[in-house]
Formats: structure tokens, C-alpha cells, sequence
């Protein structure tokens, strides 16, 4: 089986976009959000055969662990209340695809953030996700002022409800950014990578997996920087007296294969353990063509993967096995299936 752990709705129906542009405008002009649309289940079928569906068969993937398009979380917009109604909205249409589509897509959440605001609604949300949706992980922005980083490092106590959540309920979290107000930071190009390796430093820089050894992080996009430098934050671990890095941090933090040429992925998996990589591909994401040097499209990257020069057990812990053990609710719908 090959589990895509890193899959978002960047298709979504344009009804629903329209909605967030209209309740946006209503928060502006200090009115109540419009009623959400009705939207079908052949509206939502259309978005996904033609696209991430479609992609999925073609490349050869078999699951996909799906969630609300980053970028557009836009928590930087609007106050707690506007990103409580707008995540219930992108969740609720997650559950739907996931409802029409049991055997290829499981949920994962997008959580109402705002800068300044507490964990409060974070948390029932979460709730809400796991026991009532049946999700099995959430997307954590670590700056939800978008791209400001108007907030406390990951490793805070700030982040200590939320993660005791997390713990009880036995969930991971991919960090994940979501738009840039910031002109100086492209969002996908320089502000995604920009926080993969700031999230690395700062769990670096404290003992939070001290205080919860069984917290889970996926940091995505191949973990930014991490492991092209390696030696870096091996070296500043040392410096910093923290213990290596191996037992300090990579228990509990796992980097995905969201990294879109062959020698980035022979890095990756020469640099980092195994057990620490999955499967993702961030399809339909942030790089959509084809990479004019191969002929394939940067965001396939089962190819990579494929051609990297690993065991067929690492292939297989890569493609699933990971997976199966970061996200246990995951491995227990799987076990229902007999799979």
C-alpha cells in the first residue's frame, strides 16, 4: 500500500471560495458572514475525479491523508471568530470528500488560529475533527500571523493545552504554514521553507518532547533546510548543550517527501534515518508542471522514490509502515479493512 500523508483540497468547488471572499467582505464592512452555500456531492465528485482522484490512479498512490488547502487557512485575516467559521467550512467539506471517497482519502484538519487569540477553539475543533469527523491528524500553523511570526516559539507553553489534546487523543500535527502578508516572503517558495526550518530550531532550542515523549511533528516539504544541513544542527545542538540530535528530537519529528527533483530525495533519504520519512507529495500543490529535464511533473513524486537507492523494506516503510506509525488512528481504520 502507498499512503500519501501530505495531501490538501486545492480544488475545492468555488462556491466555497466565493464564500470566504463574501464573508471576508462582510467582516470588513462589519456585517454578519453570508449563509454557506449548498453545495452537491456531484459538484464535490467533479473537483476530485478530475483532479487529485485522476493523479492518484495515474501515479500509482492508494490512500491519500487529506486536508483544507493551506494557503488558503489565511489566519492572519479577519479575528477567531471568521477563522472558527471559515475552518468548520473547509473541515466539514473535507468529512464530505472523504464520505464519497472512503477507500482513497482519509481527513485531517485545519484549526482555527488567529494572532493573539487562545487555544480555546483550537482545541474543540480538534475534538470535533477526531471524535465526531474521524480525522486522524492536524495541520499546526506555527505563525498564524502570516508570515509577521507575531507569536511564541512551538516549544512555549502557550502550546502546552493544545498539546496535551494532542497527547490524550493520540493525533500528530504537520506544521504547516498558510499564506504570506509579508512581501518579503513568496508563501510557497520562501515562507513555507522559512518555517519547516524555524520549527526544526525552535523544538532544537528547547525540551518539549521532554515534557510530551509522545508527541508527534511532521514537518513538511522534506523539513526545509534540515537536511541539506545537517551537520548544522548537529553542530548547534553541541554548541547549545542539547543532547544529540538523534534521541533529542527525532523520536517525535518526521519529514515527508514533498521535494521535487531526484538528488533533493537521494539527500533526504541518504542524510535522514528511515524511519523518520513518508510518503507525501503535496499534489496539485505548490509546483504543478513538468519538469522540462524529465519530462514528468515535479509533484510526482512516487518517480523519486521509486529510483532512490534504499532497501525494498525502506521503499515499503517509506510508502506505508511510517505512515501506519505516526498516525495510529490511521493504522486502526486500515486494520478494520483488513489491511
Amino acid at each position: 500500500m502507498i499512503i500519501d500523508i501530505h495531501g490538501h483540497y486545492t480544488t475545492a468547488p468555488e462556491l466555497h471560495n466565493q464564500w470566504r471572499i463574501d464573508q471576508l467582505a462582510a467582516y470588513a464592512a462589519g456585517q454578519p458572514s453570508p449563509e454557506y452555500p449548498e453545495i452537491s456531492d456531484e459538484i464535490i465528485r467533479e473537483t476530485i475525479e478530475q483532479n487529485q482522484l485522476k493523479l492518484i490512479k495515474e501515479r500509482g498512490s492508494d490512500l491519500t491523508i487529506f486536508s483544507p488547502r493551506a494557503s488558503a487557512m489565511g489566519h492572519h485575516e479577519g479575528d477567531q471568530r471568521i477563522s472558527l467559521e471559515w475552518t468548520v467550512a473547509c473541515n466539514n467539506l473535507i468529512k464530505r470528500v472523504v464520505d464519497l471517497f472512503p477507500e482513497d482519502f482519509v481527513g485531517v484538519a485545519q484549526l482555527p488560529q488567529s494572532p493573539g487569540a487562545d487555544l480555546t477553539e483550537t482545541i474543540k475543533e480538534m475534538e470535533r475533527c477526531v471524535n465526531e469527523l474521524g480525522f486522524i491528524g492536524v495541520n499546526l500553523n506555527p505563525d498564524p500571523s502570516g508570515g509577521q511570526w507575531q507569536t511564541v516559539p512551538l516549544t512555549d507553553k502557550f502550546w502546552y493545552p493544545l498539546y496535551e489534546k494532542m497527547v490524550e487523543l493520540d493525533v500528530p500535527a504537520m506544521i504547516h504554514v498558510s499564506a504570506s502578508c509579508n512581501h518579503n516572503f513568496h508563501a510557497t517558495g520562501a515562507h513555507y521553507m522559512n518555517a519547516d526550518t524555524t520549527a526544526f530550531m525552535q523544538l532544537l532550542q528547547g525540551n518539549l518532547f521532554g515534557d510530551f515523549p509522545t508527541l508527534r511533528f511532521i514537518i513538511p516539504h522534506g523539513g526545509g533546510a534540515v537536511p541539506y544541513h545537517w551537520g548544522r544542527y548537529r553542530g548547534l545542538a553541541d554548541m547549545l548543550k542539547q543532547p544529540s540530535v538523534d534521541t533529542h528530537l527525532m523520536n517525535n519529528v518526521f519529514f515527508d517527501t514533498c521535494v521535487y527533483h531526484q538528488p533533493g530525495i537521494d539527500l533526504l533519504v541518504d542524510v535522514i534515518d528511515n524511519k523518520n520519512i513518508l510518503f507525501g507529495s503535496e499534489m496539485i500543490g505548490a509546483v504543478r508542471g513538468i519538469d522540462p529535464q524529465t519530462g514528468n511533473y515535479f509533484d510526482d513524486t512516487k518517480r523519486y522514490i521509486d529510483a532512490a537507492t534504499i532497501s525494498e523494506e525502506e521503499r515499503t516503510n517509506i510508502f506505508s509502515k511510517n505512515a501506519r506509525t505516526v498516525f495510529p488512528r490511521l493504522d486502526a481504520k486500515l486494520k478494520e479493512r483488513g489491511l
